[in-house]
């Protein structure tokens, strides 16, 4: 019974002071609103990252480290220590243990952006995210040595579309003063959005990277050796290196065996990693970030709800007579002291309720332009067991903080009489 009566009291105590609390509630649902973002963009961003790239078992490059491997092969980002030689990608794709292989090389961009070379077999086979596998919305996978496919983001940033002409550059620097000006590629498709380092690459035939190398050395083109996209065209394009291979193996218990092999291949010195366990190795070691920024943002709302309580600590002051009336009627000073403490649970209860409103609405509105900005996918889906626990932390922290003004109201209820209220 008093309980039913503390929290009819409270409520009209609340509305009451709605105007001064109204702030205090806003600063709390920011904050709470901040740190469940944070938490779900942290889920959402690791699965997003872990699911790079899909279904292939190994990747082989030449003898480096792991993560130096996954950074040039899956994130273009870097360069690696050597080319691997065809023969050595032919005798691989002859292994009957492997089921597919598909070739890359890398060393051109097209302004800031990497140029993979490639093979039609690419599309089939790489996979990213739930085993999802590359779309194009318009036009078709290169089919022609000089034919194009451009990642979703280079489109866009780029204003490209299909049958435009673009010049690639020697090269991986965003500023290139060497350009393959003589040999033009047209764009032949557009990728899909897939919120991986695709939406940033762009895509040619291995034979198209040959044919703009003809007549260079050291990364310069000899007057009088470069040739027209026909002539090209009437070359044996075979390259002599690549830079990487992706394999699928049907047979996954095979796996450690086919990647001892490689590793211990006598033609050249090989690596083969598996890219699920360097992607975890990567992430342990930029995880520490946002760990730090998840327990800044908790720190945050910690700092609302001392708030909370100081406002409440101030409040008391107005509430002498409020408080002489309800011992007047018999209200003991435990029920005064849980008038704060509902005060406080309800204040946070509407807080995260508001927070998880504003926090749906800003997925739901924000994902398509932090896909197609920053490549970053994120999806709208039911929290998982430990944002609800932060949500469920929220509440249990507010009672705590409200037991300070709590205990000060019933310290107070216990001295203080009608006369201190009633004028005379």
């Amino acid at each position: 019974m008093n309980l039913r009566l503390a929290l009819s009291l409270a409520t009209a105590s609340l509305w009451h002071r709605r105007h001064v609390l109204a702030l205090v509630t806003l600063t709390l649902t920011l904050s709470i609103t901040l740190l469940l973002g944070i938490q779900y963009l942290r889920t959402e961003v690791k699965q997003s990252f872990t699911s790079t790239i899909a279904g292939t078992d190994l990747i082989v490059g030449a003898r480096s480290g792991q993560l130096n491997l996954l950074l040039y092969t899956v994130f273009h980002i870097g360069n690696a220590t050597n080319n691997i030689r065809w023969e050595t990608y032919q005798d691989l794709s002859e292994d009957p243990r492997i089921g597919w292989i598909v070739p890359i090389s890398l060393g051109d961009s097209y302004r800031g952006h990497r140029v993979v070379g490639t093979s039609g077999e690419y599309p089939e086979h790489f996979r990213y995210g739930q085993d999802q596998s590359l779309e194009l919305v318009n036009g078709n996978w290169f089919g022609d040595v000089f034919e194009v496919v451009l990642g979703s983001e280079v489109a866009r940033t780029h204003q490209h579309g299909i049958g435009d002409s673009i010049t690639l550059s020697h090269g991986g620097g965003r500023t290139s003063f060497s350009n393959h000006k003589d040999t033009p590629f047209t764009v032949s498709g557009i990728l899909a959005p897939t919120g991986t380092p695709v939406d940033q690459a762009v895509y040619v035939s291995l034979e198209g990277l040959e044919a703009i190398h003809i007549g260079w050395e050291s990364g310069v083109a000899i007057p009088g050796r470069t040739v027209t996209p026909e002539q090209a065209r009437q070359r044996d394009l075979t390259p002599e290196t690549i830079t990487a291979a992706l394999l699928g193996i049907d047979r996954q218990i095979l796996t450690f065996q086919i990647q001892r092999d490689i590793n211990q291949y006598s033609g050249e010195p090989l690596s083969a990693i598996l890219p699920g366990v360097a992607l975890s190795e990567l992430w342990r070691i930029m995880g520490q970030f946002e760990k730090a920024l998840l327990g800044i943002t908790g720190f945050v709302v910690i700092t609302s709800l001392i708030g909370l309580a100081a406002v409440l600590l101030t409040l008391q002051v107005q509430r002498r007579q409020e408080v002489a009336i309800l011992r007047a009627v018999g209200a003991s000073p435990l029920l005064i002291a849980l008038l704060h403490v509902i005060e406080c649970l309800v204040l946070a209860i509407i807080a995260c309720l508001i927070a998880l409103g504003a926090g749906a609405a800003a997925i739901s509105a924000l994902s398509p332009w932090l896909l197609e900005t920053w490549g970053v996918q994120i999806t709208l889906r039911p929290l998982n067991s430990t944002e609800w626990l932060m949500i469920a932390a929220v509440p249990v922290a507010a009672m705590l903080v409200s037991l300070i003004p709590a205990l000060k109201a019933w310290q107070g209820s216990r001295k203080q009489g009608l006369s201190h209220a009633v004028p005379e």
